[in-house]
């Protein structure tokens, strides 16, 4: 009923549309794909249209490069694709993990796929060497979306993510309304800021600061490559040195280090501690009052708007992608999932 009031159809049209069944024109069934896309129904051709033996068509192939390691994210995110990738038939999909702080690894690999794949998705950090690997790659005739953190510049069809930049005055505005009146230190986490992704956040939190600047004094940054040791031991040093510190923003992953640091220290729960990403980790720190605030985006959604946009480009089929949802999550508003 939802799709039906935004495309100004019936629901009995509706159902026929996302059910893949005939009797619908072409111009009808396009504005009802739209308004469930924009509604966050669908993002894939319904059911109907899915290839079946004897259309002639293979199986497109799909590669995508993720970064290897601890990210929980990243391991939904993979999870999903390769669910999903699973039960269509049209895909036929690959997944590569690689580490995700080298550019030379990662050039390498989209080398190799050169002619032996009909699209990439790849979490990428913005380097020179990957830009001229994605152009090569692109020369080649393989689409490429960009999947959490863009880069701009090169010949990509589309980028599968949130708004970073707006995610990280998200952050600064929580914390701010956490910290109240008064003066307050705040240890700012990165991955890396190769990541375009952590860079844009970083930026977004800086300009929150610079409004609020007799409040908030950021007195130390750490790129901590995703690591929760890395994580833990720069925590670590930071409460030592700052007996005062207020808060902590992680614009990446590490969460499980931080976390550990408090702890131990005695100081979960007096320092405000925000971070992103949903996960088994973070629900945890937030029930138990050492995280205050997750800044979540669906890895869900993302895979499945990458595997379609790049099904789409490869057929040449035209997409029109839509902006990925963050939302505030903490200990009140935990999804079913997690409770």
């Amino acid at each position: 009923m939802d799709v039906a009031r935004e495309a100004g159809v019936s629901s009995a049209t509706v159902d026929r549309v996302l059910n893949g069944r005939t009797g619908v024109k072409p111009r009808t069934r396009d504005v009802v794909l739209d308004a469930a896309r924009r509604l966050g129904y669908v993002a894939a051709e319904p059911l109907g249209t899915t290839p079946l033996p004897g259309t002639g068509l293979s199986p497109v192939r799909l590669d995508f490069v993720l970064p290897a390691g601890s990210n929980s994210f990243m391991l939904k995110l993979g999870a999903e694709l390769r669910t999903q990738a699973v039960e269509r038939a049209d895909i036929d999909s690959r997944l590569h993990l690689i580490e995700g702080f080298n550019p030379d690894t990662l050039a390498s690999k989209l080398g190799e796929l050169e002619g032996r794949t009909g699209g990439v998705g790849v979490v990428a950090i913005d380097h020179p060497t990957v830009r001229d690997a994605i152009r090569n790659l692109a020369r080649s005739g393989v689409p490429i979306v960009t999947l959490v953190s863009d880069i701009q510049h090169v010949p990509r069809v589309g980028y599968v993510g949130i708004d970073n930049r707006s995610a990280g005055r998200l952050a600064g505005y929580i914390m701010f309304r956490f910290l109240g009146p008064g003066h307050h230190k705040v240890a700012l986490f990165a991955g890396s800021v190769s990541y375009r992704g952590h860079e844009e956040r970083e930026m977004g939190f800086r300009h929150i600061v610079s409004e609020h600047p007799d409040n908030i004094e950021i007195v130390s940054f750490s790129e901590i490559r995703d690591d929760d040791e890395r994580a833990y031991e720069a925590t670590r040093q930071h409460l030592a040195q700052h007996a005062d510190l207020s808060a902590i923003y992680n614009i990446g992953a590490g969460n499980r280090g931080i976390a550990r640091a408090l702890e131990e220290s005695g100081r979960a729960g007096q320092v405000v501690f925000v971070g992103h990403d949903l996960t088994e980790y973070t629900k945890q720190y937030l029930l138990s009052g050492v995280m205050d605030a997750v800044i979540d985006q669906n890895p869900r959604v993302e895979a499945r708007e990458a595997l379609e946009q790049l099904y789409r480009a490869n057929r040449g089929l035209g997409w029109s992608a839509h902006p990925l949802r963050t939302q505030i999550i903490v200990k009140e508003n935990l999804p079913d999932e997690f409770t």
